[in-house]
């Protein structure tokens, strides 16, 4: 079986990140209304501001974490190693795919443009396995 590589997509990483500013956001003006400040509006910008510093400072760290499936094994970034026979669940959480093995390590593939491709992915290749090597 050839290697399937699973890429972070730009989009999906700025996507994620907008959605975090509007709750940061929020957020910070929940916090300043409910502390009786009549600035409430500078929750907002502070929301904002942080998190698209966030963003900007780590999306080189990000789009570098590849992940590799190579027939019975998905490797990814740091030297992870996860046999397909020891993955119990494949979960989606918003652009991310989260990787539950039997002994309850888990694992993220983040910022898929299409996670719900790359879940189909994972369990076609599990689905592939000698049934001896499943747990």
């Amino acid at each position: 079986m050839s290697e399937t590589v699973f890429t972070p997509d730009r989009m999906a990483y700025w996507r994620s990140h907008a959605w975090l500013a509007v709750i940061a956001m929020v957020g910070a003006m929940g916090i300043l209304w409910f502390m009786g400040n009549p600035h409430v509006w500078t929750g907002a910008i502070g929301g904002l501001a942080a998190i698209g510093l966030r963003g900007g400072y780590l999306v080189s760290d990000e789009m570098s974490r590849v992940w590799v499936l190579d027939g019975t094994t998905i490797k990814g970034p740091d030297q992870q190693a996860i046999p397909l026979a020891d993955v119990a669940e494949l979960n989606r959480l918003a652009s991310t795919v989260q990787i539950v093995t039997h002994a309850g390590h888990k694992y993220l593939i983040k910022y898929q443009p299409d996670p719900a491709a790359t879940i189909a992915t994972l369990q076609n290749a599990m689905s592939t396995l000698p049934e001896r090597s499943r747990a």
